[in-house]
């Protein structure tokens, strides 16, 4: 019995460290799930707690992985992976029956898993974690000691320092569809093994005060215009798979509104500078003024894409660079492509050459 407990200790100890370690690698990314959640449900109020609360939940799940296979704590420390593991339960059930939003987002954009998959994986470790809870007397589950504690101290340090990092520079493991080395014309395009779904049209009519339902490929053989049509519906009947583009909501406007993806794609060397908010760029005005001026030295054009162009147009007006195109993009584009920022990247033809915070600009133009 021993043996089996330590057996299940560690795995479970691992795979929190594992899921926290693969989200603290992009703590922007599940905060962006946590708005999806709220979006369906209506709370839109809490929009701005949710990068807090993902930093959060990163560090205590690795924390709290790394006290189990240490034992320090468990007492305690089972009681918080419980309580963490129910409201992951919840989440991923509630995703899974409700299909929304799609993904549950537990082990971020780096291994997207299924809903049942996920919601099964978290029913199991809700069952292994009571049964070490209720086994806790040979868990030496008072142990605080001072060597015990060092790993978890460390834990906490290393999951803070992660997340800095990955607000600050990028994520270190980019696993979002505009990577380096991306073609995004390609990434634009439908997967070549994509299934799509299958559906089946319906049509109700209304006959003689009563509702006759029959599907587009058979009409009543006495179909007159006694039918009064009432509806038409689209019956899914087979899902589809592989059936999205890697690369969604990617386009282009100017100033006069004319799409302008396709030229901007097919220009030879250019920097895009990708900013989701635009309100103040006084602290990036040094970084984004040198960096521009370096590309005019090397005259490779500088394109700024944001989903505020007014805003954007006026900051850079200030700053002496209202020579710069502004673009505007959706949103939710801009910010699966730029966790930081602004982001910015060097593009040949479509290609993404290089991809760096703004901070470290002087990499991309050497």
């Amino acid at each position: 019995m021993r043996i089996l407990l330590l057996i299940v200790r560690w795995w479970v100890g691992l795979l929190f460290i594992f899921s926290g370690l693969v989200k603290a690698n992009d703590p922007l990314g599940l905060g962006y799930k946590m708005q999806e959640f709220f979006e369906v449900w209506g709370w839109h109020g809490l929009d701005g707690y949710t990068l807090g609360a993902s930093v959060f939940l990163n560090s205590i799940e690795i924390i709290a992985g790394v006290a189990l296979l240490t034992g320090w704590a468990f007492r305690y420390v089972g009681w918080l992976l419980l309580l963490l593991i129910l409201l992951f339960t919840g989440l991923t059930g509630y995703t899974y029956f409700t299909g929304m939003p799609k993904n549950c987002g537990c082990f971020g954009d780096c291994l997207p898993i299924s809903a049942g998959f996920s919601f099964g994986k978290d029913i199991l470790l809700t069952v292994l974690i009571a049964l070490l809870l209720l086994s806790n007397k040979t868990m030496d589950s008072t142990a605080l000691s001072l060597k015990r504690f060092i790993p978890v101290m460390l834990a906490a340090l290393f999951s803070v320092g992660l997340q800095w990092y990955a607000l600050r520079y990028l994520p270190p493991v980019d696993c979002l569809p505009y990577k380096e080395g991306t073609s995004i014309p390609a990434g634009l395009k439908m997967p070549t093994n994509a299934i799509a779904d299958s559906f089946v049209i319906e049509f109700t009519y209304r006959k003689n005060g009563n509702e006759v339902r029959f599907p587009a490929s058979d009409f009543p053989a006495d179909f007159s215009s006694d039918y009064e049509f009432v509806k038409r519906e689209d019956k899914l009947i087979r899902k589809g798979s592989n059936n999205e583009p890697p690369i969604k909501g990617f386009a282009l406007q100017g100033l006069s509104g004319v799409d302008s993806t396709q030229a901007i794609l097919e220009a030879d060397q250019s920097i895009w500078v990708w900013a989701s908010s635009v309100k103040s760029i006084d602290h990036i005005k040094n970084d984004l003024s040198a960096m521009v001026k370096k590309a005019r030295e090397k005259r490779v054009s500088v394109y700024f894409i944001t989903a505020q162009t007014s805003e954007a147009r006026s900051q850079l007006l200030q700053l002496g660079l209202s020579d710069i195109p502004v673009f505007s993009c959706d949103l939710k584009a801009i910010q699966t492509a730029a966790r930081v920022d602004p982001t910015i990247m060097w593009v040949k033809k479509g290609t993404i050459l290089k991809k760096r915070s703004l901070r470290c600009w002087e990499s991309v133009i050497e």
